[in-house]
C-alpha cells in the first residue's frame, strides 16, 4: 500500500523527542526519507553539542524499515540552517517538506523576563525558523516547490500568562506564514502554520499538569496525523492557513475583522469610543448569547 509521502524527503527540526520525533516516525512510515534534526540540550536551551537524541530516533526509524539520517546543527544560526539543508541534499538529493518544530521555553512574567531570556527564546523560535526555512525556500524555489509547516502557538495567537517572549516569537511566526504563503504561490511552495497541543517535555510541568498522568489522546503520536495531512498532497489546495492540532482534533484558527467605523470624514476619539461600545466590544449579555 502506497504511503502518503512516498518518494519525498522531509526535514524536521527539534525531532529528537516529543512532537518532532512523532512527526519523523510517522512521516517515515508513510514513505518519506527524513532528516532528523536536534541540537540536544535542555528545555531552556542550555547545553548542546550532542546528536544522541536524533541518532536514537534515526535508529528506531531504520529498525522499523524506514529511511532517516541524523543532524545536530543549531537552527538559530545561518550556518546551521545551511548545514541542515546540506544534510538532506548530500544524503537524498532533494527536499520536499520542512517542518520547523525546534523550540525552548524560558517562562517568566514580563516584569521578570531578563534580556537573556528574551533574546534566547526569540533566537531559537523566530530567528531559528528564518535560518532553517530560508535555504530550503531558495532550493524549493529553484526546484519545483514543496511544503513547509512553521510552528506557531496559541500562546502567540491568543496569549498565555508568563510567556511574553515565547508568545512574541510565535506571533512573529504567524506573520511569516501569512507573508510566505503569498510569496510562495508563484513557486509552488505551500506554507501552513501549526499551533499544536500535546503532552511533551516542554509542557509536562506546566500549571495543572505536575504529577499527573497525561491524557493518552494528548500524546505526540495522536497529534502527528494532523501534521501529516498538512505536509501531504491532501492539503495541496491549502496555504497560509493556521491549524490548531491537539487531542481535541483539528481546527482552523483565523484572524477576523469586525465591523469597522468609517464616517468618511475626520473623527474624534469620543466617536470611536461610542462606536466601539456598540460593535467592537458587545455587552456582557450579548457575548453570553453569542457563545451559547
Amino acid at each position: 500500500m502506497a504511503g502518503l509521502l512516498d518518494g519525498k524527503v522531509a526535514i524536521i527540526t527539534g525531532a529528537g523527542g516529543g512532537l518532532g520525533e512523532a512527526y519523523a516516525k510517522l512521516f517515515a512510515k508513510e514513505g518519506a526519507k527524513v532528516v532528523v534534526n536536534d541540537l540536544g540540550g535542555s528545555r531552556d536551551g542550555s547545553g548542546s553539542g550532542t546528536s544522541a537524541a536524533s541518532e536514537k530516533v534515526v535508529a528506531e526509524i531504520k529498525a522499523a524499515g524506514g529511511e532517516a539520517v541524523a543532524n545536530g546543527d543549531d537552527v538559530s544560526t545561518v550556518q546551521g540552517g545551511e548545514n541542515i539543508l546540506k544534510t538532506a541534499l548530500d544524503n537524498y538529493g532533494r527536499v520536499d517538506i520542512l517542518v520547523c518544530n525546534a523550540g525552548i521555553l524560558r517562562d517568566k512574567t514580563f516584569a521578570n523576563t531578563s534580556e537573556e531570556d528574551w533574546d534566547k527564546v526569540i533566537k531559537v523560535h523566530l530567528k531559528g525558523t528564518y535560518c532553517t526555512a530560508l535555504p530550503v525556500w531558495k532550493w524549493m524555489k529553484d526546484n519545483g516547490g514543496g511544503s513547509m509547516v512553521l510552528t506557531s502557538s496559541t500562546s502567540g495567537l491568543y496569549g498565555n500568562f508568563g510567556q511574553t517572549n515565547y508568545g512574541a516569537a510565535k506571533a512573529g511566526i504567524y506573520g511569516m506564514v501569512r507573508v510566505m504563503s503569498i510569496e510562495g504561490r508563484k513557486y509552488n511552495i505551500r506554507v501552513m502554520g501549526l499551533a499544536p497541543g500535546a503532552y511533551t517535555r516542554m509542557t509536562s510541568d506546566l500549571p495543572g499538569r505536575q504529577g499527573k498522568e497525561p491524557d493518552p489522546m494528548s500524546l505526540p503520536e495522536n497529534v502527528a496525523p494532523g501534521v501529516l495531512f498538512m505536509v501531504s498532497d491532501l492539503a495541496a489546495d491549502h496555504s497560509g492557513k493556521i491549524l490548531g492540532v491537539s487531542s481535541r482534533g483539528v481546527r482552523e484558527i483565523k484572524m477576523l475583522q469586525t465591523n469597522g467605523f468609517n464616517p468618511g470624514r475626520p473623527y474624534t476619539a469620543q466617536e470611536v469610543a461610542e462606536h466601539a461600545s456598540e460593535v467592537f466590544f458587545p455587552k456582557a449579555e450579548e457575548r453570553t448569547a453569542a457563545s451559547a
